[in-house]
């Protein structure tokens, strides 16, 4: 049973999650993944949660198109979740990879970019360097970079010029400028994390960067150059983050304890939505271009 309880400066909003990932604040909400019960769910601020639709794969990531309509990573597709509540291929991505694709994230312009590891961690496959693609708005895709020590968490500032990834087996945040039509330049470490070992991301108004950190058991903020702002220390790992709340100063991190992917079928449920009230508030909705 899905539980709220509070202890000192931090919250936990939620418990009880098989896997929680990819939290999005969206209409007073958040919205998050819970990869092994194959479920999207929303929680608004009291703990109140519903199940928004169900996978028939992990869910990995979801991200909104400007429209309005919810985008869900499933294996090498994109799934697209119609007014009605029903699930639609909004795109066959499986030409631009052999595996599945990890995040998304969403411009103002209606270009989304994936990415994905080009090995099976999960079969316990030898390390290979991961894969951007980007899916632009007139349907058309491709890939637009390589040679990323497996892409994780993604963010795109507000004026929809720079996209940032996580890097996590390479320990840092790396940015590329994004062109009018979407493609990458001018590759560039934005922050080298040192121990850092960055999963999920989100960006502030400030324009830094707070990383998950799953075995580091923490959540961490640091300016483009890699100073350290400020780190949420968690009993557990954690795997993803993103701001929000009434004026978007609500950190929510996703954490559960984490033996490694062998116990990722565990019926333990320890993931748990934990918040924080942090200094500085999340960027706002994408400007169109």
């Amino acid at each position: 049973m899905r539980k709220t309880r509070s202890s000192g400066s931090l919250r936990t909003l939620l418990t009880g999650l098989a896997f929680g990932e990819s939290p999005r604040w969206h209409e007073d909400r958040l919205w998050f993944s819970d990869w092994i019960a194959q479920e999207v769910l929303a929680v608004d601020l009291a703990g109140k949660s519903e199940v928004i639709t169900r996978v028939k794969s992990l869910p990995f990531c979801i991200d909104w198109l400007p429209d309005g309509r919810l985008l869900i990573t499933s294996g090498r597709s994109l799934l697209r979740m119609e007014p009605d509540g029903s699930l639609k291929t909004h795109a066959d991505l499986s030409s631009l990879t052999d595996y599945g694709w990890n995040e998304i994230i969403a411009d103002g312009r209606g270009n989304v970019y994936v990415n994905g590891a080009e090995f099976d961690l999960m079969a316990g496959e030898k390390f290979a360097p991961g894969i951007v693609a980007l899916l632009k708005s007139d349907g058309s895709a491709g890939q637009v970079a390589d040679g990323v020590a497996f892409p994780n968490g993604m963010a795109v500032t507000h004026d929809n010029s720079t996209l940032i990834v996580a890097e996590s087996y390479g320990k840092k945040l790396t940015a590329f400028d994004i062109a009018a039509d979407g493609s990458l330049s001018n590759r560039r470490v934005w922050a080298d994390l040192g121990d850092g070992v960055p999963d999920g991301i989100c960006l502030d108004a400030e324009g830094a960067v707070w990383y998950a950190d799953v075995p580091n058991k923490r959540c961490v903020r640091v300016a483009e150059g890699g100073k350290v702002l400020q780190t949420v220390e968690l009993d557990r790992g954690c795997f993803s983050c993103a701001l929000g709340g009434t004026d978007g100063t609500t950190l929510f991190m996703m954490a559960q304890e984490w033996g490694g992917t062998a116990g990722m079928d565990s019926e333990a449920r320890t993931g748990q939505i934990i918040t924080a009230e942090v200094p500085v508030a999340g960027v706002m909705l994408h400007a169109s271009e």
